[in-house]
């Protein structure tokens, strides 16, 4: 797909993360004030929060919120709807940039957060090399993985407070060890962390049963 060049020149160069094909939805605050929503352009944000109060773009007050969930609930048709508007707003030439030209913040004076208030989540088991090892451990090398892994990666409900902002300290777990020669458990600090790359996905709407790749 060409780039799709915007009056905000950082959004234009090569070296950039967020041109304007590609909107990134999250959540920041500023000095002061609270959590807003807001989606990433060049080195600047589009504050959809103060965006929608000013009634530049109305999506039923779901950008005001502070979390993406809301706004979520609404459904593909105006996800859709929201990144065409922003897009036409932000584009080179734009007839309507004014609109929106006072709701753009730097990027650098903003402080990320998580998008979206996470309660649950699925977690997939779908690395076998992370899989094995686990596996040994609670089951010895010859019954790492179970029967069924090969066929279909296993889902298991995971610790939503473990979801964080990147950049986020990671608590080194304590917990009760035995080694091979040792006669009694010990409580202390893990000796090692077996780390598993992620890759997460919001399916966005309520549940509804089985969901298509072209739902999701």
């Amino acid at each position: 797909m060409p780039l799709i060049r915007s009056w905000i020149d950082s959004a234009n160069t090569p070296e950039t993360d967020f041109p304007l094909n590609n909107l990134p939805c999250g959540v920041f605050s500023l000095g002061v004030g609270g959590k807003r929503c807001g989606m990433a352009i060049g080195d600047h944000i589009v504050d959809l929060h103060d965006a929608e109060e000013a009634g530049v773009i109305d999506f039923d007050g779901t950008l005001q919120t502070g979390a993406w969930n809301a706004f979520m609930a609404l459904g593909p048709a105006e996800w859709v709807r929201l990144r065409s508007e922003v897009t036409a707003f932000l584009a080179e030439g734009s007839a309507t940039r004014g609109r929106i030209e006072n709701h753009v913040v730097d990027m650098a004076n903003a402080t990320l957060h998580l998008p979206f208030n996470v309660t649950e989540y699925t977690d997939f088991y779908a690395s076998k090399n992370h899989a094995l090892n686990v596996g040994t451990m609670f089951r010895g090398p010859e019954n790492a993985l179970p029967p069924n892994w090969l066929s279909i990666p296993i889902g298991y409900n995971g610790r939503a407070s473990s979801v964080v902002v990147s950049g986020t300290d990671v608590t080194r777990p304590n917990g009760q060890l035995k080694g091979p020669d040792d006669d009694l458990p010990r409580f202390g600090p893990s000796a090692r962390f077996d780390l598993e790359l992620e890759l997460g996905a919001v399916v966005g709407t309520p549940s509804s049963g089985m969901v298509s790749v072209a739902e999701a």
